[in-house]
């Protein structure tokens, strides 16, 4: 037998379909105790806002009770909530940031 029998078939290749990962809102929530300048300082450090950015999401918060802080993927989101409430309990105060997913 010879190779030239053989009739080669070219292989389809199939790609997954990928999803994106599902974004998450973080949230600022208003307190009547955590000083405005703590606020903007957490926005500052943790979501690397500009002095003049964190001021807006502070007063947002401020005036409606809360602010959508930043979406991101979950996991990112999730960390940086936590580390921004962690930073205001060691500070003693009760800011507090949560997520929630985006629609």
């Amino acid at each position: 037998m010879s190779g030239s029998d053989t009739a080669l078939k070219p292989k389809t290749a199939t790609k997954p379909k990928l999803d994106w990962p599902k974004l998450h809102k973080v949230i600022l929530l208003n307190d009547d105790y955590t000083p405005r300048e703590f606020v903007i300082l957490v926005l500052k450090a943790v979501f690397r806002m500009s002095e003049e950015a964190g001021y807006r999401v502070m007063m947002t918060a401020h005036k409606l009770g809360s602010c959508v802080v930043v979406v991101c993927a979950r996991d990112i989101a999730e960390t940086r909530a936590k580390e921004a409430t962690d930073l205001a309990k060691q500070a003693g105060f009760p800011l507090m940031f949560t997520t929630e997913p985006e629609e």
